[in-house]
């Protein structure tokens, strides 16, 4: 019986180690999801609104000039969303108005805001997985703690309050890795949001001067 409860508090022991590891990774995961998710925002986005207002006053200008190539080499040459988009629905101008934004919509939900919400859930996840495994070490570094005791042998009290000071330590990991990625995610929400309305004003008024140049 003792060499079994010694062998469950020494996995026990074991695992709580590996949450430090498990800690560890979650937090690197989550940066790492946020620098990606930041950088593409970016790239996705004028830097403000007058430099999408320049960009629609250029295309717009080629566009009364009937010049559809001048304007899809823009667009080409281009790599944010709004330019993107625009450059889908000169070269697809064959459709009707309905299907032109129809389309423009598939193709922003497909590529602009799917990828960012695939990475904006893995942020939360983060942020919910960091105080689990914080309390998990801590449950298993506790049980280790009090194991020791419950096999008998003389120990120092300054002994099991180190081990349950270092089973704490899961739960600080924990909250530090969920505390600050709350905060990045609600930021990353508001730029995604900020970058959503960007786009629809933009294309609604692309789409109202393509409507014009048609006839």
């Amino acid at each position: 019986m003792l060499f079994a409860s010694m062998s469950v508090n020494t996995l026990a022991g074991h695992m709580g180690n590996a949450c430090y590891v498990f800690l560890a990774l979650n937090f690197l995961w989550g940066l790492y999801c946020v620098i990606l998710l930041w950088r593409r925002v970016l790239s996705l986005r004028f830097a403000d609104e007058r430099m999408q207002t320049e960009f629609l006053h250029g295309i717009q200008q080629m566009l009364d000039a009937g010049d559809f190539e001048a304007a899809r080499k823009m667009c080409a040459d281009e790599p944010r969303a709004l330019p993107q988009l625009a450059l889908a629905v000169i070269e697809n101008r064959d459709l009707s108005e309905s299907q032109l934004r129809q389309l423009v919509a598939e193709l922003m939900q497909r590529n602009v805001l799917a990828d960012l919400e695939y990475r904006l859930s893995w942020v939360a996840t983060v942020i919910k997985s960091g105080p689990l495994l914080g309390l998990f070490g801590t449950v298993l570094g506790m049980m280790a703690a009090f194991g020791r005791i419950g096999t008998g042998e003389k120990v120092q009290p300054s002994q099991i309050a180190d081990e349950i000071a270092i089973a704490l330590i899961c739960t600080a990991m924990g909250l530090i890795t969920a505390i600050p990625f709350t905060y990045l995610l609600a930021s990353l929400n508001i730029r995604m949001r900020i970058l959503q309305d960007s786009l629809a004003s933009g294309m609604t008024r692309f789409l109202e001067h393509f409507k014009k140049v048609r006839g």
